[in-house]
């Protein structure tokens, strides 16, 4: 059972009416008057709440909420629209729902003074008797808006109802056996799921088009831009076979690796890869078996390696191999990854990531394919692209930092502070950045994390990460939808502790020379010393969104697209909430919509003020040079 408390004052009516709601309440005033509507959450969940009433043309909501734990928020301020409210509450954090009796109309008396209310919004049984053949249509017409014929929720708010973050950093979910149906996709992103990751390894592509439809299902019934990354293999470096299941290589032993296809044994094996034999130098090491055999070159050739075993043990038939030290003359993109790449650009995802990538020009490569369809993400996982990141952040249009791999080719004690340096790398260029890779490896069978997996999350926040993506955890864990609810927990309180405001602004770099990153720049300035609600876009590439969240203003960012492409690329994105919208006409409407939008999905009120950043021409992509400072009068209040 939800336990809230509701405190409506009315500046006309009675002072005070609180209403203590269960699973659904009841708020009533005498007649329409003006009134702040306070509503405490005071349970350690977290809650969503719908506001709604019903006229003579139906439903209507007045917004849906997300409160946290054990807090209170000002919901609603002006003049109410109705006698009835009705408050529907749902439990993030017990599978969706409460525990307890389906919502009813608490009151049905057109009149009822404050006493009266106090009482029945306490009781969920309605007091007048229904006649049976009226009870059906009565418990229809009693429904609060989005609920079930029996007068039940499937857990999830209307189309089209604003779902508002509670933090600014995203989540990246990736999808597997354990989270391929359209209701267990639809609980992660009510969870907190931004953004979800198809990993090619595990997936064919008619598969792979099966999620993406599946997906843009849920973006539709939530009326929520929602990004899809697929991530390609890439080249698999491995071993030959052996004669036997498996043989014991000894430390300090001569271990060759040849162009020989013959089955290998404990002094030789074949490396079916002539690319790495013609990369080999003598001194470079080779790591098998993600790095549990170590071995040095000591003669190289195109047809064989001599190496010497640092570290031996048992190994078997088609290991991987790793090579920290060798830049390998090849592509990136396998076979294989050329047509799951079009395969995925047909299905029209948002991102595709790109594995082992070593220099610029693998993703220059995979940009030729893309041809603006999709961004591209390099994912930095060997050390050779730590080396160049500087270059490789000029042409990708983001990052992850996959520290599994990054981990076996790099002693395990550089990989924190390879991380660092990547995070404040993207952020110094406003490329999103995710941080990836056993971030929650114990809920794949637990459903509470360690405390050291907990700290691994925040860290990445505190360093202002733009996403953090869970892996396994999500794709073929236990408890998928506790994983990410727990990593939206720790974002929200890691984003509301004190020092980490401290720490993104010691992070702040100076904008670049150009005339866009000086209005970003501004725009945030402006925001946080005049203490504005909001920070708007208008943007149609989303290059206008990009700056400002570099900057990584106090005020909210609200991106506001006329590109569903574009919306959906902005779903990973630190700090962004967007919508999509046809452009503006003119300057004047460009000010009223953006107003609109902002009261609409909660970012202001009625006498705030908001900040516009916009590029004009309207419509011109990467034209940003404008600010302006809007009020967000009563008529913002009236809807579209």
């Amino acid at each position: 059972m939800i336990a809230l408390s509701t405190i409506a004052t009315l500046r006309r009516a009675a002072p005070r009416i609180a209403v203590g709601a269960l699973a659904a309440g009841m708020l009533l005033a005498a007649s329409p008057a003006a009134a702040d509507f306070r509503l405490c959450n005071n349970t350690p969940s977290r809650v969503g709440i719908a506001i709604g009433y019903k006229d003579n043309d139906g439903w209507a909501t007045e917004g849906w909420w997300n409160l946290s734990s054990r807090s209170c928020e000002t919901l609603l301020r002006g003049t109410l629209s109705a006698r009835y409210y009705y408050i529907y509450a749902v439990d993030y954090d017990r599978g969706g729902e409460w525990s307890g009796q389906g919502p009813h109309r608490v009151l049905r008396g057109r009149h009822r003074g404050a006493s009266g209310l106090d009482g029945a919004a306490h009781r969920i049984d309605r007091e007048q008797t229904v006649r049976p053949e009226h009870a059906a249509d009565d418990r229809a017409d009693a429904r609060p808006p989005g609920t079930g014929a029996a007068g039940t929720r499937a857990g999830i708010p209307e189309p089209g109802a604003a779902m508002r973050r509670q933090r600014r950093t995203k989540i990246v979910a990736t999808l597997g056996p354990a989270s391929s149906e359209r209701a267990q996709i639809a609980k992660l992103f009510e969870a907190g799921a931004d953004v979800f990751r198809i990993n090619m390894s595990h997936t064919p592509p008619d598969r792979m088009r099966e999620l993406v439809r599946t997906i843009r299902a849920v973006e539709k019934h939530y009326g929520r831009p929602i990004a899809v990354l697929v991530d390609l293999q890439g080249p698999k470096l491995r071993i030959g076979s052996f004669a036997t299941d498996a043989v014991t290589i000894d430390k300090g032993a001569r271990f060759v690796l040849d162009s020989d296809p013959a089955p290998g044994n404990a002094e030789r094996v074949h490396l079916p890869h002539p690319e790495i034999l013609a990369a080999l130098e003598p001194g470079h090491t080779l790591l098998l078996d993600d790095g549990k055999i170590r071995l040095t070159a000591v003669e190289t050739s195109a047809k064989r390696a001599v190496t010497r075993v640092e570290v031996g043990g048992k190994l078997t038939a088609r290991k991987g191999v790793s090579l920290p030290d060798t830049t390998i003359q090849a592509s990136a993109l396998t076979a294989k990854d050329r047509t799951d790449l079009e395969a995925a650009l047909d299905a029209g995802i948002d991102w595709i990531g790109l594995s082992f990538i070593q220099r610029p020009d693998d993703i220059a490569e995979a940009k030729k394919s893309t041809r603006g369809r999709a961004a591209v993400m390099a994912k930095i996982e060997k050390p050779q692209a730590v080396s160049r990141l500087d270059e490789i952040l000029d042409v990708t249009d983001g990052l992850m930092v996959a520290r599994g791999d990054l981990g076996v080719e790099m002693p395990l004690e550089k990989v924190p502070g390879a991380q660092k340096q990547i995070t404040r790398a993207a952020r110094r260029a406003g490329k999103p950045v995710v941080v990836a890779t056993q971030m929650l490896e114990s809920m794949i069978s637990s459903p509470v994390p360690t405390r050291a997996e907990v700290s691994d999350v925040a860290t990445a926040i505190f360093e202002g990460a733009d996403a953090v993506m869970l892996s396994a955890e999500s794709a073929s864990g236990q408890y998928p939808v506790e994983a990410v609810a727990t990593m939206n927990r720790i974002a929200e309180e890691v984003e509301r502790d004190p020092t980490y405001r401290t720490i993104i602004h010691a992070q702040r770099t100076d904008p670049e020379a150009t005339g866009a990153d000086a209005i970003a720049a501004a725009s945030r300035q402006i925001a946080e010393t005049l203490d504005l609600s909001a920070v708007i876009c208008w943007t149609s590439s989303g290059a206008t969104a990009l700056r400002v969240a570099r900057e990584r203003p106090a005020p909210a960012i609200v991106a506001i697209s006329p590109n569903v492409g574009t919306g959906r690329k902005l779903a990973l994105v630190w700090g962004v909430h967007c919508v999509v919208a046809e452009d503006a006409r003119d300057q004047d409407d460009m000010v009223d919509r953006a107003c609109r939008m902002a009261f609409k999905d909660g970012f202001a009120k009625a006498g705030e003020r908001v900040i516009i950043v916009a590029g004009v021409p309207l419509g011109t992509p990467g034209a940003t040079n404008m600010v302006r400072i809007a009020y967000v009068g009563q008529e913002a209040t009236s809807g579209e």
